[in-house]
């Protein structure tokens, strides 16, 4: 086997999605939450790792005990990490109940070193609040974990880590499509559960061998619903104009499509003033969109898929920067595979946040390969009992009634 052919195999595609993941969190968490503008304006433009966290320089108190840059990852990697355990353990694929009790053990039960912190704890103590809502209705509230999502924040919680989904359904988006929102309706409701949904498909069509990016959008399009769908349409359609724009340019265009679909805008500070304060952003709706995903597909369009460009465009768009970095690094590191690979990059990621990304991706690529054997098992075995009904002789009679 050649290095390409290696690299494109099921366990270089998995090995490339975890660091497209990892990757596209740690280079965006430093500018997290700054707007394009703002991210120009002190910056220029993020191209590294090592950028420093524009939070570092206040106090502990006020940055929450958490450091970023250097490659340090957020929740995003981690609960990624965490779905792929869940498979790693229960070896089948996914729903809600999983969700109440396989992801309530990684976030809540299972101590972990957490990169931000600098500490080993439970991972929940790093959480946003619609995260940590998984072990308040799942294992406080005690819910039909296919209702867990109701009543959440809508955001893109659920999409940041649903990527092994797509995996675990490798070449077959509605199946990744089904799953994710099985499982992820124990997290989200509306289009952030949708977003899940998408995600997978996304990821899903992307192992397909031999892909373009026009086919996985399109794939993707075709399990879309509602805003989800009509966001992500609108900005690939805009992409495929802004080819070869300055990114200032793009971005304007982007984030004025994307307002159609995202109330929220580039006030993503949550601050007392806002307290009370009656708003669309984050409520449930058919309309709506969140902007991450359809941000990330349509930086992938305007470069033409290059993985790097994808991300450091992405990331440099401003706002929810890791999340786009994620998605972009998910998508785009399963089409292409290993052989995007930075290993210098590779090795910083797993020193500073402790982590062995090889390891638990190649590990997760036995895990989804013996789920994948399984199902083709119970396939055949389908394929058989449906040949010997429909062969049946009172089948092929014409009926008298």
């Amino acid at each position: 086997m050649t290095n390409d052919a290696q690299g494109l195999s099921l366990k270089g595609r998995v090995r490339a999605l975890l660091f497209g993941v990892a990757y596209g969190d740690a280079i965006g968490a430093p500018v997290e939450k700054l707007s394009a503008a703002e991210i120009r304006q002190r910056y220029g433009r993020v191209t590294s790792l090592d950028t420093e966290w524009h939070r570092m320089k206040q106090s502990e108190a006020a940055r929450n005990g958490r450091v970023r840059g250097s490659g340090i990852v957020t929740d995003d990697t981690l609960m990624t990490l965490c779905v792929m355990s869940i498979y790693d353990d229960v070896k089948r694929h996914l729903d809600a109940w999983d969700m109440a009790s396989g992801m309530v053990r990684e976030i809540a039960w299972t101590p972990r070193w957490v990169p931000e912190l600098q500490r080993e704890t439970m991972l929940i103590e790093r959480l946003f609040y619609p995260e940590k809502w998984i072990f308040q209705r799942h294992q406080l509230s005690g819910c039909d974990p296919r209702q867990g999502g109701v009543g959440n924040m809508v955001n893109c919680g659920a999409a940041m880590y649903i990527a092994p989904i797509g995996v675990a359904n490798a070449c077959d988006p509605k199946a990744a499509y089904d799953e994710a929102i099985a499982f992820a309706s124990g997290h989200q409701q509306s289009f952030g559960l949708e977003a899940a949904g998408v995600l997978a498909a996304a990821v899903a069509a992307a192992f397909v061998p031999g892909t373009t990016l026009d086919t996985v959008i399109k794939e993707t399009l075709a399990v879309a619903k509602d805003g989800t769908r009509d966001a992500i349409a609108d900005i690939v359609e805009a992409a495929g104009s802004l080819k070869g724009a300055d990114h200032a340019t793009v971005v304007a265009e982007f984030h004025r499509i994307i307002a159609r679909y995202s109330p929220m805008g580039d006030d993503v500070q949550h601050t007392p003033q806002k307290a009370g304060i009656a708003t669309d952003a984050y409520q449930p709706s058919r309309l709506h969109a969140i902007e991450e995903l359809p941000l990330a597909l349509g930086f992938a369009v305007v470069n033409d898929g290059d993985f790097y460009k994808s991300i450091i465009d992405g990331i440099n768009s401003g706002r929810d920067t890791d999340s786009i970095g994620v998605m972009a690094g998910a998508i785009l590191g399963a089409m292409q595979g290993e052989s995007i690979i930075d290993r210098a990059m590779l090795s910083q990621l797993d020193r500073v946040n402790k982590l062995d990304l090889y390891r638990s991706a190649d590990a997760f690529t036995a895990t989804v390969t013996a789920i994948r054997a399984a199902d083709h098992k119970r396939e055949m075995a389908r394929a058989t009992a449906r040949a010997g009904l429909f062969a049946a002789p009172e089948l092929t009679q014409v009926s008298s009634l």
